[in-house]
Formats: structure tokens, sequence, C-alpha cells
């Protein structure tokens, strides 16, 4: 939290006492506290703060010795709150929120078309389909130092882990706002060669290639054109898979606006409105009146909406298909 860091005094907003001491934590302490306990390890919770494993593990055993309290149990597995931990959270969570929520609503009074804007949205977005809109937004608004970051992850956006995010979603949280923008189509799509060299309906000549999460339902095979064939491989990235499909590891399903994007595939039935990409740009209530906010937001809309019909998988063929 830059606005509280050096300043901010949990015990005089939080105040730790027992039988022999009395101490104060700042917010550093906290926020190392607050690492340790959500990711459970001291290696994990370093590189989420991105500081030394053997320096969160000294500042921690420092923690303790100040307050003369044992906050964590030290077994094989990782670290566990004590009981004294477990009551140290429920108080610092509500701090961390109430100053999370004081950040956020200082900054949704900012009507100064300058300072960062922290967007996240997925790999294929951020570079075959919006980075000539996202240069544009650039030069136009030289004063908003813009940065993406990209992942599959939800950002949370309470704890402005972003500021603006295009996120899949067919119901987002009720207390982001922002606007349903279309969603988005699929359809099975395979290289020329791949289409020569395989019998795409033969289940020991063709594969489908896999995405997301092995646990993940595969119904979708069952649904399409071709039920019978088995998923090999496992990318997360939808580029990864993109790229997969162009040199001839199998069939993809990919979204329209990529597959029909490269000369090399071949879309193999029509497509298919997708209930998983329905696609939101979302940011938190209480940012709704930053100027810089806003005027990235129309901005991506405009952009967004330009693309319609590579998102939604409108070609002009006759058969619906592309050849």
């Amino acid at each position: 939290m830059s606005y509280y860091q050096d300043k901010i005094f949990i015990f005089g907003v939080l105040n730790i006492k027992n039988k022999t001491s009395s101490a104060k934590m700042n917010w550093e302490d906290i926020k190392l506290f607050m690492a340790l306990m959500r990711t459970g390890t001291v290696r994990a919770a370093a590189q989420n703060l991105g500081i030394s494993h053997s320096t969160v593990a000294r500042r921690i055993d420092v923690m303790e010795e100040k307050l003369a309290v044992r906050l964590f149990d030290r077994l094989p597995s990782g670290y566990v709150l004590t009981s004294v931990g477990e009551d140290m959270l429920q108080v610092a969570e509500q701090v961390e929120d109430e100053l999370e929520g004081l950040e956020r609503r200082i900054l949704g009074q900012d009507h100064k078309l300058s300072g960062p804007i922290r967007v996240t949205m997925i790999d294929a977005f951020a570079t075959n389909l919006l980075m000539p809109h996202l240069t544009a937004f650039a030069k136009a608004y030289p004063e908003i130092d813009l940065e993406v970051e990209v992942s599959y992850e939800s950002a949370d956006l309470d704890y402005r882990e972003a500021d603006i995010a295009l996120r899949f979603a067919q119901y987002p949280p009720e207390h982001l706002i922002g606007q349903r923008l279309l969603t988005c189509a699929s359809a099975p799509y395979a290289s020329k060669s791949y289409i020569e060299e395989h019998d795409l309906q033969d289940p020991d000549s063709a594969c489908w290639i896999g995405f997301g999460d092995r646990k993940k339902s595969t119904k979708w095979v069952k649904q399409s054109p071709f039920p019978n064939i088995p998923v090999k491989g496992q990318f997360v990235s939808v580029m990864v898979q993109f790229e997969a499909c162009k040199t001839g590891m199998g069939i993809g399903l990919l979204p329209c606006f990529l597959g029909d994007s490269e000369p090399s595939l071949c879309r193999l039935s029509p497509a298919k409105p997708d209930p998983g990409y329905v696609l939101w740009l979302l940011t938190h209530r209480d940012m709704k009146t930053n100027a810089r906010l806003r005027a990235f937001s129309g901005f991506m809309a405009s952009a967004i909406s330009s693309h319609r019909s590579q998102l939604e998988g409108q070609i002009d063929t006759d058969s619906g298909q592309k050849q």
C-alpha cells in the first residue's frame, strides 16, 4: 500500500498485548504476515513479495519475538497459523480491506488524464487483436502509463491487482462494473497438411489438442464434429495451442478471431458462440469516476466493437466456413 507503508501502524489501529509486552506492527509487517498466511511456505511468500526466502523467515522470527507470541507453527508441510495467528488474521484482513477501499476511493476521484493504468487480458488479445489499439491509445494519451498483464487468472480488482480486466465470464462479480461486449465464437481448426495426412474421424489417426486443466470436462469433444478422437497434450495458453495447431500437432478448438487470421489453418465446421467466451470489460465500482480509466474503457470498448465480425466468427462465404 504505497500511501500508507511508512505511516500506518496497525495496533495504533491494531495493538497486540500480552502479559509482558506491548508492540506495534507497521504495514510491512502485516503484508509479510498475510503473504505467508496465504501461501503457506516461506519460499512462495518470498516470491510473492519479491524478497529472499531467508528475509521472510528472519522477519517472521523478529515479528514473533517483538510481539512475544507465536503466530505460526512450523510444520514439514509449511507454516500453519496458531490460535493467536488466527485472531490476528481476522483484524488484519479488516484493516487490509479498509486500506484498499480507501485507496480505491482516493484514486476514483482522480480526474487527470495521467498516471498508471494496470490492465489484465489473455495473450491472444494483447498480441494478435488489440496491440495496434493499445499503441494508438498510448500515442493519444502520452501522460498515461499503460501496464498490460497477460494472465489467464482472474485478477482481484478489490486489491488492485489490476484496474481494468478484459475477462471472459458468464456472470462477473456483482460489485464490479463495466459492460458486456460480446460473445466470442470458436470452431475446430487444423492445418492443411494435417488434414491431408490424417483421417479426422479415425481415433488412431487424428487427435485433439488439449487445453486448460486436465481435470476439466471434455464434454466439448462429444459435442464436436469429431467426437471419437482422443485429446492429447494440455496447453493453458491459447497462443501456444494456436501454434501447436499451426505446426500440425492436431485439431485445435480455437477462438475464431485467432483461427481465421492464419492462412495455414482451415476451419472444420461452422463457428458457434461459445458460452465460455462471454467478454466483459470490468473495473471496480469505486473507480468509476477515474478519468484515465474511463478514457481507456471507452477506447477499448470501441476497439473491440470494430472487431465484432472476427470475434463472432462471421465469414462471408456460401458455406459459412473458412476456405
